[in-house]
This record gives C-alpha cells, structure tokens and sequence, in this order.
C-alpha cells in the first residue's frame, strides 16, 4: 500500500499523519506547537521530525511514501511552491515547497490549509460522494473552498474560496483584514467571544464567568458555546447572532453556487444545534426555495484530522497537474 504524508500548519499547532493513497483516515498522527517565532527553519524540521516518527510508528517503508502534502494558512502560489504572506506566522515571500522537499527526499505540494480542511471534508467526510460542496471553516478566521465536479477551484490567482471577507453589513464591524462589515468580523471565533465579553462587562447574568474564574480575557468561543449548550440565555442568544449571520452568507454560497451541500467545520461545531438550527433558518428565509431545499447543511465529522487527510488528497490533484516538487 502507498502513503501520503499530510501536513497541517496551524498559527497554534503542527499537525503531520500518514494517509493511503486510495483513501481512508490518517493514522499515526502526531503534533507540536508551531512557534513559527524560531523562524521557517525551525518549522521545517518540526515538520520533517514529525513526518520521520509518523513513518516509523506506522510501520511503513520509505519506499511505498509517494510524497508529501502541505496546507499552510496565507495567500500562496502553487506553482512556485512559496507562500506569499502568513500573517499568524509571520512569513513573507517562504519558499516553503523546496525547503520541505530539500529536507524530506520525496515530492512536495502545497495548498491553503483551509482548501486542505474542506477537500478532506469532501474526499473522505460529510461530503463525500457530492458532486458539488462547498466547505466552511469557522476559527480564528472564516475561511472556505469551492469544489465541483470533484475538483477543487482554485480561482485566477489561487484565492478562490474568501468566503470570510465577503460583506454582510456595508458600513459594519472593522475587519481585521482593513474591511469593514466582513462576515468574518461577525461570526468568527475571536468576533463571538469579543460580543461575550462585552456582554459580561456590561453586567448581563451569565454562567461564563463562573466558567473563566472572573476572568473575562479566558472567555473564547469555545467557552460561550459550551455555556450555550449549559443553557445559558445570554451566550445562547451570542450564538444565535453569530449563527443569523453565518447564515447570510451561506445563503449567499447557495444563491451563487447552488451547490450539493455546505459542511461546516473547526470548533463552531461544538454548538451543534444552538448554531445549526438558526443558521438552516436564516438560509431558508434568505436562498432561493429551489436551492436551499436542493442544499445540506452538515457539521464536519474529521473534527481533527480534516486538515491532513485533505493535503493527503490534494496533494494527488496537485501530483496529476505538475505542481509538485520533482
């Protein structure tokens, strides 16, 4: 049996695991902090410690790896291999394609981790099997990917898919890309916990501070999602806002591309139903009949792992158009 190895660069935690090349879960997952403040050198060899101990704890022969997939965050060429800006990272102009490769001995491709997060939801998760999805991640950013016809859409310049600074309000919230009224400023991680925070300040009862100590800096929307699911009115009422919202610009995925489903993924689906059931609402009201009924909205279900079996898969397309290192 042949191997990929996938690769997910997060702001926050590396991610390395080994996927067959016909498909299936990664095994051998293995991560560590990225601290991308050591410098891209550091970060590489992280990558590349991790890849060696995943092969070895696997069992597989150097010989049946037949390259490895990376998604990493931030505007990138693919052609050239090199990521143009991660600002979370701090990279600039990072040929990160022929450093992995030079230190890895096997083919390289590279992808926008939120492509990698939504093609692994297509090729092996909720997705599986359409025609047509589009993926939603929802964390420290909003972020999405287009596939169709079994392929993801890259766009002209490799930035297909920005469904975070499309805007919902005109003159709305600073976005911290410089725009204003972004989904993204309203429907984020940061931007919901931001809203809960506010909310608590201000002196509305809620269970979140108890959650956090009395520490209002500690609430993230992870703790207002688990105080939503408590029961608690006020972060189910900040979940709902965000929900309403996040449902706008599905409706607007749905108008636009009328796809098969829409899959949801990152830690907004803990909130399970205090956010889906808003969000299927709002797209009802604000899609097309013919096209919200013709569309599934589903949850993501490789909670953690969405990110490596997806540059696994791309890393085949990529492989199939020339775009990896030779």
């Amino acid at each position: 049996m042949n191997w990929i190895v996938g690769v997910d660069i997060g702001g926050t935690n590396l991610v390395v695991g080994l996927v067959p090349e016909a498909g299936g879960d990664a095994v051998a997952l293995r991560n560590r902090a990225t601290r991308a403040e050591r410098g891209i050198g550091a970060v590489v060899d992280d990558i590349v410690r991790l890849a060696r101990g995943a092969i070895e704890e696997a069992g597989v022969d150097l010989v049946d790896v037949v390259g490895m997939g990376v998604g990493s965050p931030g505007p990138l060429d693919r052609a050239t291999g090199v990521v143009s800006e991660s600002p979370n990272l701090g990279w600039r102009e990072v040929p990160l394609r022929a450093l992995l490769r030079d230190r890895f001995d096997a083919p390289v491709a590279l992808d926008n981790d939120a492509n990698c997060a939504v093609y692994g939801e297509w090729w092996q998760g909720s997705g599986q099997g359409s025609e047509s999805m589009f993926g939603v991640t929802v964390g420290t950013g909003i972020g999405g990917g287009w596939i169709s016809d079994g392929r993801l859409q890259h766009g002209v310049s490799d930035a297909a898919g920005e469904i975070g600074h499309t805007t919902v309000a005109i003159d709305g919230r600073l976005c911290a890309c410089g725009n204003y009224g972004c989904l993204e400023a309203y429907a984020s991680g940061p931007s919901i916990a931001n809203r809960a925070r506010q909310g608590v300040a201000a002196g509305t009862d809620s269970v979140l501070l108890d959650l956090v100590d009395g520490d209002l800096d500690r609430i993230t929307a992870v703790t207002v999602f688990e105080a939503a699911v408590s029961g608690d009115a006020f972060a189910d009422r900040v979940v709902n806002e965000a929900a309403r919202t996040l449902g706008v610009g599905v409706a607007n995925i749905i108008n636009l591309l009328n796809p098969e489903v829409v899959v949801l993924m990152g830690g907004v689906t803990r909130a399970g139903d205090h956010l889906l059931q808003p969000l299927r609402a709002e797209v009802r009201t604000r899609a097309f009949e013919v096209s919200a009924e013709a569309c599934r909205i589903e949850p993501g279900t490789l909670v953690e792992t969405a990110g490596v079996v997806g540059a696994a898969g791309l890393f085949l397309q990529a492989r199939g158009a020339g775009l990896v290192t030779p």
